[in-house]
């Protein structure tokens, strides 16, 4: 058998002026020793991977609750394959790969259990003690609750890795956050990493929701074949492949959907930076609105995915009957967690008792919402039946 090699093979592209560096990093908050054998933003990665945040991913779902099957994403599942495209995407516009592929590793750390319901809900319940919202969680993760190294608490990331974590900030959280946050007061931007990731968590997220949303048989292919993204790439693969299993046709245009996206962000973004030419990454910080980008009619396609997995995924009746449980979980575990500090463990206990001495009753309710958001979907099932169940005595 003869092997073809690709027409247009991947290269190893020298780093642009303007991506991140260990040479114009802005450093940690606490001061360490340059590491020797890898970069510093290897370091970052390391850390977040032997973190316990990052492996209890692998039990915390995005559509699916842990336990409906094996198969389905998970946050883990998730975040290496948004890393795995982050690196493709540098590589190919001359970014740093190693900071791409550590923020893309953290970008979910502070995600609750049950998904966006579990946020939705976690953001309910602490709206009188100054809300809940994912990235800030995670940026508390990587910054305060991580509790390894004996010098600091959190991990101690780089400012690049801790800047591409936090996507989105509102301006009265962003003013207590000093440097990292000072961007949402400025109105300037964050790094091409950052940018960069952003999107590829969405090409990976509206993807393989498709891939779930199809073996779960909550969406149809013919409902799909309306979607203008995957019908061109839906009539091309029957027309290649007329004899293909319907598993692998699936598959097939699901790869291709991202390939499509991935090669179109590259294009767009490429055609933005001539423009610009910026030289620095300050260059990149001090514009108006984001280089990193989609195509026009890319993004209408982009968008229009969206809308059909909102309307016929995410608001299926299973997907529903799944939510309101899962927000009845969490509302009641907060609810009871603020009564009796009791019921949570030791450690949770006595740092509710140490934020309530200083913060009232606000600093009891972020120490719950930490304790509720750190959980995996198991476990807090688990904990609710062992509060709630009376057959559970333990």
């Amino acid at each position: 058998m003869r092997w073809q090699m690709s027409e247009t093979p991947a290269r190893m592209m020298m780093p642009a002026s303007y991506a991140a560096s260990d040479a114009n990093s802005r450093g940690r908050r606490f001061k360490e020793e340059p590491p020797k054998h890898r970069s510093e933003f290897q370091r970052d990665r390391d850390r977040i991977i032997h973190s316990t945040a990052f492996r209890r991913l692998e039990y915390k779902t995005q559509v699916f609750v842990n336990h409906e099957g094996d198969l389905f994403r998970t946050r883990l599942t998730h975040s290496i394959e948004v890393a795995q495209m982050s690196r493709t995407i540098a590589r190919a516009l001359g970014l740093n790969e190693d900071l791409s592929e550590a923020i893309a590793l953290a970008h979910d750390l502070g995600h609750t259990p049950f998904g966006h319901t579990g946020q939705d809900m976690l953001n309910a319940c602490m709206q009188d003690y100054g809300g809940f919202e994912h990235n800030l969680q995670s940026l508390r993760v990587v910054d305060k609750l991580e509790e390894k190294y004996a010098q600091f608490d959190g991990l101690n990331l780089t400012f690049e890795t801790r800047e591409g974590i936090l996507k989105h900030c509102a301006l009265k959280n962003a003013k207590a956050l000093g440097d990292i946050g000072q961007r949402f007061i400025d109105k300037t931007q964050p790094g091409l990493e950052a940018q960069m990731v952003n999107l590829a968590d969405a090409i990976a997220y509206n993807s393989h929701d498709v891939d779930d949303g199809l073996r779960a048989g909550l969406i149809s292919i013919e409902q799909l074949r309306e979607v203008e993204l995957f019908k061109s790439l839906y009539a091309d693969v029957v027309k290649d492949y007329p004899e293909l299993a319907k598993k692998r046709v699936i598959y097939e245009i699901v790869r291709r959907m991202i390939d499509a996206q991935i090669k179109d962000l590259i294009a767009a973004s490429q055609k933005n930076l001539q423009q610009i030419a910026p030289q620095t990454i300050d260059n990149i910080r001090q514009q108006g609105e984001h280089i990193m980008s989609f195509s026009e009619d890319m993004w209408k396609q982009h968008l229009d995915l969206k809308r059909f997995l909102r309307e016929n995924l995410y608001r299926h009746y299973r997907v529903i009957r799944m939510s309101h449980k899962a927000g009845k979980v969490i509302r009641e575990l907060f609810d009871v967690f603020m009564q009796d500090i009791r019921l949570m463990p030791p450690a949770y206990r006595e740092k509710a008792r140490q934020a309530e001495n200083k913060y009232a009753e606000a600093g009891r309710a972020r120490i719950v919402a930490d304790y509720i958001a750190g959980m995996t979907d198991r476990y807090a099932i688990k904990e609710y039946g062992r509060i709630f169940n009376p057959l559970e005595l333990t």
